[in-house]
């Protein structure tokens, strides 16, 4: 039979530590999980990752494996030492422990495995399937297509599914008519709350979360604004969302809210506030405007209300077709905060 390096599967030296093991292991199993990775060379890795880490993650096991010497080459062919040849799962080839995933039948140890560990795998252990298998603190039960499947086709289909952690996160994004403007991306940074993936089995402290279970993450991204963005519209960032102990993330979906103290926004649209006092009013004037595009002279014409909207073509904000929305300048007559004795007896003559 062929001997198996289970150094080499883990990439790990044969001096390793457990943590660096455990570390391997799991950083191996997010990447080749069949629920995450659907290539054919995948099952045959994750099988080979578990096996080894039933192993090497095993104190006895581990001292009985390095038992054999530190010469051995993976594809070497292997013969038993004396003692081990009589090994067995009790009857099947590969041993009773089976690898299901998403019903699939993955086989079970390989029969180097067998040779070594059978009679500590089979005193009276049915550990049947992945299903009741917990390797370096991943309980792959909860791994959605894990789960151990022993009766029909119809019968796993009328089974309810687990559910799965919604990865997905959810944040408002305030933005102002000059970032939709200018068409180049904001910058946007949040932070959120996350279950933490590093804590080790058994309840253990873990310098990751503090012994919390949670972790906070900071996140800092560019985000482009698209043109006759609307409020309440979401953008999504895929891949920007949370991410499981599996490697698995979700989305990133940011709502849309103006927080514009300048200009009101309807979609290409703007409204600023002109401010003009009462003789500007009933006369008349001429006022300079700040706008995005620049700044420009408007004609106040005589006996102007408040509350009158002046319309300025081509000043508002870009359209997905080519060109600008509309710039409406709202008349807002104020008073002066000071009056002359002499301005009050106008005032009173009119």
């Amino acid at each position: 039979m062929e001997y198996k390096d289970y150094y080499e599967i883990l990439g790990v030296k044969r001096e390793a530590t457990d943590a660096e093991i455990k570390s391997a292991y799991r950083k191996l199993a997010r990447k080749y999980h069949p629920d995450v990775n659907k290539t054919k060379e995948a099952e045959a890795k994750f099988k080979d990752i578990n096996e080894a880490y039933e192993v090497l993650g095993d104190k006895s096991k581990r001292q009985r494996y390095d038992s054999l010497g530190a010469n051995w080459q993976g594809g070497q062919s292997y013969t038993p030492p004396p003692g081990f040849e009589n090994f067995g799962f009790g009857g099947g080839q590969g041993g009773a422990y089976e690898f299901n995933f998403g019903g699939q039948n993955m086989g079970g140890f390989s029969d180097f495995f067998s040779s070594l560990f059978g009679d500590m795998m089979g005193q009276g252990t049915t550990r049947q399937g992945m299903g009741g298998m917990n390797f370096g603190g991943f309980d792959f039960s909860q791994m959605g297509g894990a789960q151990q499947r022993t009766t029909s086709r119809q019968k796993r289909k009328s089974q309810p599914q687990q559910p799965q952690e919604n990865l997905d996160v959810t944040k408002t994004l305030n933005i102002t008519a000059q970032d939709v403007f200018n068409q180049k991306p904001v910058s946007v940074s949040f932070s959120d709350m996350e279950k933490c993936t590093q804590c080790p089995p058994g309840g253990g402290y873990c310098t990751n979360c503090g012994g919390t279970g949670i972790k906070r993450t900071s996140k800092s991204l560019k985000v482009k604004i698209p043109p006759e963005v609307k409020v309440g519209q979401k953008i999504r960032l895929k891949g920007e969302g949370k991410t499981d102990e599996y490697g698995r993330v979700g989305d990133l979906y940011l709502v849309i809210q103006y927080n514009d103290k300048e200009y009101d926004v309807d979609g290409t649209d703007l409204t600023k506030d002109v401010e003009i006092t009462p003789p500007e009013a009933v006369l008349g004037c001429k006022k300079d405007l700040k706008t995005l595009h620049g700044t420009i002279s408007i004609k106040i014409p005589p006996m102007t209300s408040t509350g009158k909207m002046l319309r300025l073509k081509n000043l508002g904000l870009p359209k997905k077709s080519g060109g600008y929305g509309n710039l409406n300048a709202r008349i807002k007559i104020v008073l002066p905060e000071k009056l002359t004795k002499e301005q009050i007896e106008l005032y009173k003559k009119m």
